[in-house]
């Protein structure tokens, strides 16, 4: 779960690209500058002298790396572990990690708590519903229509993405908290999973393949869904063909669902079963 604005930054400058190759030929071209005569010495790569310097160039290039790693370690984009624990703690409000929590998922929820210091944004529902469980894998707040009423629909990081009730009432009772209550209406926490898509397929395959194939078939849709889908994200039949057609499988026809299921931001669906049935091989 690496957040798009950390992912789109620039590589840092501070950081810089080390070789070497490029830092022994800068030491050759300046130790030539100074003694012009020593330049076919240098061109033999037995030679004591040009072995001195690789030494000399390796040691330059480790202590290089050294001040690379500590420039990440004080970088949000690119801090781990207990470096990212003190990134988390310089913040303002400092922000720790839950046990057990994964730096991708600490690292968004640093950005949520920079983000969340106005109290009625979008990202301080988000922050309290992601630091109340470590089952929360994503989630987002709405509105319906002029209601004073904030939902709060919760991702969970079981397979099919279904907020259990246990789950929303934990969530539910941080936003109870005082430091968290609104004064001004209800939060109210919901699963996001509001239909379990059922998926009915065709097969047709190259000659000569295992009768694994569709379960391996299965297996890479129920990857990447658990990759690519979540809040928001809409289950296409074109999608559903594209991540079936593996390597060694001809043609998909796609039968359930009927349509393209169509999210809001708020939503997710999840897959049930997924039916393959081998139509014949492509001859």
């Amino acid at each position: 779960m690496v957040d798009p604005f950390l992912s789109g930054l620039p590589d840092p400058t501070v950081i810089e690209e080390v070789s070497f190759e490029n830092i022994l030929a800068a030491m050759k071209a300046d130790i030539i500058g100074r003694h012009p005569e020593i330049e076919p010495v240098l061109s033999l790569e037995s030679s004591t002298t040009v072995k001195v310097m690789q030494v000399a160039a390796y040691r330059e290039t480790v202590i290089r790396s050294r001040i690379n790693d500590a420039a990440r370690a004080n970088l949000l984009a690119f801090a781990e572990d207990s470096d990212l624990d003190h990134v988390g703690a310089g913040m303002s409000p400092p922000v720790a990690r839950l046990f057990g929590e994964e730096d991708d998922r600490f690292r968004s929820r640093i950005l949520d708590a920079v983000r969340a210091r106005n109290a009625g944004s979008v990202n301080r529902y988000r922050l309290v519903a992601m630091s109340a469980d470590l089952h929360v894998a994503n989630a987002i707040a709405y509105r319906d229509g002029r209601s004073p009423t904030v939902y709060v629909a919760i991702l969970s990081d079981a397979l099919d993405g279904s907020a259990s009730s246990g789950l929303i009432g934990t969530v539910q009772a941080a936003f109870d908290l005082p430091e968290n209550r609104m004064v001004n209406g209800q939060v109210v926490v919901l699963s996001a999973v509001t239909s379990v898509v059922n998926v009915v397929a065709q097969i047709t395959t190259v000659p000569g393949m295992p009768a694994a194939l569709l379960a391996s078939a299965e297996k890479a849709l129920r990857d990447a869904w658990a990759s690519e889908g979540g809040l928001g994200r809409d289950l296409t039949r074109d999608w559903i063909k594209a991540r079936l057609q593996i390597p060694g499988i001809y043609s998909v026809v796609v039968s359930q669902p009927v349509a393209d299921i169509i999210k809001p931001p708020y939503e997710a669906a999840s897959l049930g079963t997924v039916t393959l049935t081998e139509a014949g091989e492509n001859t």
